[in-house]
């Protein structure tokens, strides 16, 4: 099962707990710890347009078309909904934005803060008139189509102007937002800081008997006691070798390895940490799992380095577990997938630690760092943590697991 899956079922659980008084105590006394979060500021938004207009340039692009999304909120901070009706809004590589935005949703116009020529569409009104009308007013040839946009919209605006030529706004849209600032860089600080403050009060609920779901549970009222929302994926014993869960029934047993693996959003930035720890005492296979496990991720680590390859960060990691007897390769038993992926305003974004990726590292470049060991049948082991990119090295935003019986450092 996806992990988004199991946050919403985790944070459903979360209030149907809440609701019956069962929260325990570890996590009623729990704080919220959102005092002093500075949000993303006009002026910061402002400048992120200024690049993209740099990029488009560069890319040989006259315009930009976002529908609601990250990428609209990040150069905006605009949300909306992509409903039924047309809001999008078109940046210029010269020029003020146009927005269209449906008379349904015209409170939506209130929320738009960077942001001039505003076009309200009535039901009556075609909006892909009004953005082809938009890109031609800004004298538009080559178009960008963000990737988040629908291909109803596209196909829309491609019969309202056949003469545009549409291309990806990838070089404009991830050429901004992989490189973090240090606004962003303390925002999903926050995040992981909350994020470990709920692992840690979930951890102490442990219980023989206890099923995966109530830990879940536990992950997400203790999100909601910090002043956040989101939840966890938890499993144990020998579910634990899927790296993304497992429908079946859990129960806690004396022995299993325990993992939860996801994270919250501080102003639309986003954590991703996972941790696996014995619930008792290891065995020595355990043990060894876990510890060469636990060098995978320092390889990682200390490959991150500004101008390595991504796919270099990937092999690091991955060496140490073949080593280790596993794989080789991506082959189970071992490591099945990447050793990490992009994160800031969605859980995964560009660019992944993986083979094939000749990506650069960069400073404010932001990844996890996530090897896994899985081992179907037995049990699997996943360590993450995040980290970003500095210029004497790769800087996580957590402390690591020390041990398998210490998930925190």
């Amino acid at each position: 099962m996806n992990r988004r899956v199991f946050m919403a079922v985790a944070a459903a659980g979360a209030a149907k707990l809440a609701d019956a008084q069962e929260v325990p105590e570890a996590i009623r006394k729990l704080r919220p710890m959102l005092d002093g979060v500075q949000p993303i500021t006009d002026d910061e938004r402002r400048a992120r347009i200024e690049k993209a207009r740099r990029l488009m340039r560069e890319n040989k692009l006259d315009a930009i078309v976002l529908e609601p999304g990250s990428s609209m909120f990040y150069f905006t901070g605009t949300r909306g909904n992509a409903g039924d009706r047309v809001l999008a809004v078109v940046i210029p590589a010269k020029g003020e934005l146009g927005w269209v935005v449906p008379m349904a949703q015209r409170k939506v116009g209130y929320e738009i803060r960077v942001a001039t020529g505003a076009h309200v569409a009535k039901d009556d009104d075609d909006a892909f008139k009004l953005l082809a009308r938009v890109l031609k007013d800004r004298g538009a040839t080559r178009v960008g189509i963000e990737e988040r946009v629908r291909f109803a919209v596209y196909d829309g605006i491609r019969k309202e102007a056949p003469s545009l030529e549409f291309v990806s706004a990838d070089p404009v849209t991830a050429g901004c937002r992989v490189i973090k600032s240090p606004a962003e860089i303390a925002l999903l600080q926050r995040a992981n800081d909350i994020t470990i403050e709920a692992y840690r009060a979930a951890f102490t609920t442990l219980r023989e008997g206890m099923t995966n779901g109530e830990l879940a549970n536990n992950i997400s009222a203790a999100f909601k006691a910090l002043g956040t929302t989101g939840g966890a994926m938890a499993i144990f014993g020998k579910y634990t070798a899927f790296p993304h869960g497992s429908i079946a029934p859990q129960k806690l047993s004396e022995g299993d390895l325990v993992l939860i693996d996801d994270g919250v959003s501080v102003e639309g930035y986003q954590s991703d940490i996972t941790r696996t720890v014995i619930f008792g005492k290891p065995t020595a296979r355990q043990r060894q799992v876990w510890d060469l496990e636990r060098q995978a991720q320092d390889a990682a680590l200390r490959a991150a380095n500004v101008g390595a390859t991504c796919e270099s960060v990937d092999a690091a990691a991955r060496d140490v577990i073949t080593k280790g007897g596993f794989g080789p390769g991506y082959k189970v038993p071992g490591l099945p997938h990447r050793t990490g992926h992009g994160i800031g305003l969605d859980g995964h974004e560009w660019t992944n630690l993986v083979r094939g990726n000749k990506t650069e590292i960069q400073p404010g470049m932001c990844f996890s760092d996530e090897p896994t060991i899985a081992i179907y049948g037995e049990f699997g082991v996943r360590l993450e943590d995040c980290m970003y990119i500095t210029g004497s090295g790769a800087k996580m935003f957590t402390r690591q697991s020390p041990a398998i019986d210490q998930p925190f450092g």
